[in-house]
């Protein structure tokens, strides 16, 4: 019998998560600021220590699922590697410079 395995719902639904959790953490920072007033005070060397903590159980997970193995292999087919260079280094920064200097602009 073969066992076959979909995504699971969290996995499925992401982006609809990512967004409950950003317009909740908007809410909390508008309506409840002694929350963040509070954990801005947990900070070192302008690295806000709780925010590190969720970032890294947030990719811990994914670090443990990655073939380390692979890796060894990525220079027969660096193909996709060049693509993640290139969208991260060259395409991302001035799409999120561009996003940003329109909204300072809606602002003024």
């Amino acid at each position: 019998m073969e066992n076959k395995k979909g995504i699971s719902i969290f996995q499925k639904y992401l982006t609809v998560w990512v967004i409950i959790c950003m317009v909740i953490g908007v809410f909390i920072g508008k309506f409840l600021p002694q929350i963040p007033e509070f954990l801005n005070r947990f900070e070192f060397a302008k690295v806000s220590i709780p925010m590190a903590i969720l970032i890294w159980i947030m990719i811990y997970p994914m670090m443990m699922k990655v073939d380390f193995q692979s890796i060894k292999n990525v220079g027969k087919n660096p193909k996709g590697l060049f693509i993640t260079w290139i969208v991260n280094w060259l395409i991302k920064p001035f799409t999120m410079y561009g996003i940003a200097k329109s909204i300072l602009n809606k602002r003024r």
